[in-house]
């Protein structure tokens, strides 16, 4: 008989209450700073990470090898035959090849990984595990859920625009988005993740509102009749996430619609001011 974990990184941007309610297994990512490393949402909360980004931009890393093990034991002594595990885009982190590669580690442990390439981060990721773990609760199989989730990975999107350049640019996530150009002029990048999982820019306009209100009409397109899980994801914009939350909901059909915060390790690379729409077919 099959019993299957579920397991994703903290990217996801899942809120607690999800995390719980679905029993996702959440592998930190790490935020480092000259002085000390922490793990993402666990050492270190988005409110905490703001504080600090004046005095220094930190880097970013995967989990550890060490907690992956860990966990993949954790499961197997808790009776799990398989452990399911949804990443952020292998284009953005390194965490997929990490895990991807523990698969003969974990046979030796006694549970069967299957590594997925999500294609996407935060809410885009996060929707795909939670879809999986319904699927789960209705008894598919651990192939029937995978094909599942390898359909979903071409339909999730994530769309997002930033206050400033400098933190993606920093952080050597930049991707296919022009950057000092772009601060200069105040030109707003709508930015996307394309079928390699890079970031790369659906479209551009000057200014914080206008970029706000084309985030918007972009999603509201992309998403055409089809009913949705979204997320209005926000790096310490909340009033601005919150107003663009009671103007999307009237405009598309949503199972599931929510305002969140961005973890520390997005937080990062995007700095104060993101604002996101993620979706995922519901």
């Amino acid at each position: 008989m099959e019993k299957i974990a579920l397991i994703t990184d903290s990217s996801c941007d899942l809120p607690q209450s999800m995390v719980e309610k679905y029993n996702i297994n959440v592998l930190p990512l790490h935020v480092i700073f000259k002085d000390k490393e922490y793990r993402d949402g666990v050492d270190i909360n988005s409110q905490e990470l703001y504080e600090k980004l004046p005095l220094e931009i930190p880097k970013t890393s995967m989990p550890s090898i060490g907690e992956t093990v860990e966990l993949l034991e954790k499961l197997k002594d808790e009776g799990y035959t398989h452990a399911l595990a949804i990443l952020i885009s292998k284009g953005l982190s390194g965490t997929y090849s990490m895990v991807d590669s523990l698969k003969e580690r974990a046979k030796e442990i006694g549970i069967t990984l299957i590594v997925i390439d999500s294609r996407a981060l935060s809410l885009g990721l996060g929707f795909m595990v939670t879809k999986a773990a319904q699927l789960l609760e209705k008894g598919l199989t651990v192939k029937e859920v995978v094909d599942q989730m390898l359909e979903l990975k071409d339909k999730a999107r994530v769309f997002f625009v930033v206050k400033t350049l400098e933190y993606l640019r920093k952080g050597g996530r930049i991707g296919l988005v022009e950057g000092t150009i772009g601060d200069i002029l105040d030109i707003k990048p709508i930015v996307s993740i394309n079928e390699d999982g890079i970031y790369y820019t659906v479209d551009k306009v000057r200014g914080r509102n206008k970029s706000l209100t084309r985030i918007m009409d972009i999603a509201v397109e992309a998403i055409g009749n089809q009913k949705v899980n979204l997320a209005i994801v926000h790096g310490a914009a909340e009033e601005e996430a919150k107003m663009i939350f009671n103007k999307i909901k009237g405009r598309v059909k949503t199972e599931e619609l929510i305002v969140t915060g961005t973890g520390p390790a997005m937080g990062v690379h995007t700095g104060p001011g993101l604002i996101g729409i993620t979706f995922c077919p519901a």
